[in-house]
């Protein structure tokens, strides 16, 4: 809830944009989010990233970007994708990338004031002046975006990639940005600190959350802590597991995660964005050789403001 007085925060700090998560299992209302932070800052960008097209109705979606984009004008952009916790949480497997790509057509063509079938019937957006921004409102529109098929979708119908912890060799010279979680570390900071493991471990906890709704059981055994991890989840009744998996997801590491986590904590200098301020300036020089325009940090742990800024000074924004 403290989130958009963190973003006005991370504005006077020197960032050039907020993104919110669309998860509402875990977290307050994307939307509600942007409106609130809008109203309390003046030039930071700010977007939903990503927008699972299962949550709401194409439509609902238009409103609320017109919607934001009347609180917060020339600030808005969208990042849309199949769904990873956003539809995991509930017990769903992402979205068929046919089926985003049908959406974000409708949702940009809505907004620019079109008609579109959906449904069965035609709808256009009939709000008159004064009830959100003018139409066409043009907003940049992400694909969130791994692989091939997400990548495709993004050349159709969006206008950049929203990729998550590793760039995508595959956007190609367009907008790039990559989700990074860590934290800045002190000269020979022990990752095992209870610091380390509230601000960054959680990096390596997703990756155990997403290698096993991805690979299975056995993929997570082939990682370090992996076998711990795993019988941890399993003990949970298979028909609940995905409640459990994800709980905590990029915010906390849980009480079922901790013993893989310390068992696996010398990934986190790798498999995050994390290190001293020189290893991270290096980290970011090498991102933008692989064609990375932003770098969309998410900090966690109990001093989101104090992350932020010790970031901030890292990277000397």
């Amino acid at each position: 809830m403290a989130t958009p007085d963190q973003i006005a925060e991370a504005e006077r700090l020197g960032y050039v944009r907020a993104w919110v998560y669309d998860s509402p299992a875990l977290y307050p209302d994307a939307w509600m989010t942007l409106a609130i932070a809008a109203g309390r800052t003046s030039t930071i960008g700010l977007g939903p990233a990503v927008l699972i097209p299962s949550l709401r109705h194409p439509m609902v979606n238009a409103s609320a970007v017109a919607t934001l984009a009347a609180l917060a004008p020339g600030r808005v952009s969208v990042a849309v994708g199949a769904g990873f916790t956003g539809r995991y949480t509930m017990g769903q497997k992402p979205l068929r990338w046919s089926g985003v790509e049908e959406y974000v057509a409708a949702v940009r063509a809505l907004l620019r004031g079109e008609a579109v079938e959906w449904e069965g019937a035609p709808i256009r957006m009939l709000h008159l002046a004064g009830f959100g921004a003018a139409r066409p409102i043009e907003v940049p529109f992400l694909i969130g975006a791994d692989g091939p098929k997400g990548s495709a979708v993004a050349e159709r119908v969006g206008d950049g990639i929203f990729a998550a912890a590793f760039p995508n060799p595959r956007a190609a010279g367009r907008p790039h940005v990559v989700l990074q979680f860590g934290t800045v570390l002190d000269d020979e900071e022990d990752v095992r600190s209870r610091r380390v493991l509230d601000a960054a471990g959680h990096a390596v906890a997703v990756l155990f959350h997403a290698t096993y709704e991805r690979g299975g059981a056995d993929a997570v055994r082939g990682l370090p802590g992996g076998d711990v991890w795993v019988a941890a989840i399993e003990a949970t009744p298979a028909r609940e597991r995905h409640l459990t998996t994800h709980e905590g997801h990029l915010v906390k590491v849980m009480q079922f995660d901790e013993a893989a986590v310390l068992q696996a904590a010398d990934l986190i200098p790798a498999m995050s964005f994390s290190g001293t301020p020189d290893v991270l300036r290096k980290k970011v020089a090498e991102l933008e050789s692989m064609g990375v325009t932003e770098i969309a940090y998410q900090p966690a742990g109990p001093d989101i403001p104090e992350e932020l800024a010790r970031m901030a000074a890292a990277l000397e924004l």
